[in-house]
């Protein structure tokens, strides 16, 4: 028996669990990887909380983003007014689009540039925004957790939700039927018509 022990000891070692270290050297340890991917989640979230603090936007921020709000429209209505000016008067036009065709090829290419880097920055912007509105949602969740699980108490069929407590008077008011105008006036009506 002490050789059997010993060759099993000298296998799977002694006293320890050999065959779980043998694994974790092929496979993940599953319950520390979820420890260390909801500390990661966790530590993530907060420096994008702090990245993302609400600040104080000044008025030329605000003016600025109204003015960068002009461009899209402006192109938008430019387009359909280059269709309708091309029903309205063919000639004047095909002269306009005469004029373009000897636009240098440079210049179209500085055109596309300077378009895509202010459409580029403005969709940065906006995204960096967005994330910035989800880290301030992500922070209300756990205060709109709690309204919810009150609001639940509160519903008809939840038990308890009508006790009056120690009150005896409120108890036999809430059995006893009160003035109802509205139901008095639905009553009157019902026995006109039969």
């Amino acid at each position: 028996m002490g050789l059997i022990d010993g060759a099993m000891g000298l296998v799977f070692g002694s006293g320890r669990n050999a065959v779980a270290e043998t694994v974790e050297l092929f496979r993940e340890n599953s319950e520390k990887g979820a420890v260390r991917s909801a500390a990661l989640q966790n530590q993530a979230m907060m420096q994008m909380a702090a990245e993302f603090k609400p600040g104080r936007r000044s008025g030329f921020d605000a003016a600025m983003d109204g003015v960068n709000r002009i461009p899209r429209p402006a192109l938008a209505l430019g387009t359909l007014g280059l269709f309708v000016s091309a029903m309205v008067d063919p000639l004047w036009f095909a002269e306009r689009m005469q004029g373009i065709a000897l636009v240098p090829e440079p210049l179209w290419w500085l055109l596309g540039v300077i378009v895509s880097f202010y459409f580029g920055a403005r969709h940065q912007v906006k995204a960096q925004n967005f994330q910035h509105e989800i880290a301030r949602t992500m922070a209300r969740v756990p205060q709109v957790m709690e309204n919810v699980a009150a609001l639940r108490e509160m519903r008809a069929d939840s038990p308890g939700v009508a006790d009056t407590g120690p009150d005896a008077d409120l108890a036999l008011a809430s059995v006893r039927p009160g003035v109802n105008p509205a139901l008095d006036a639905w009553k009157e009506r019902r026995d006109q018509v039969a």
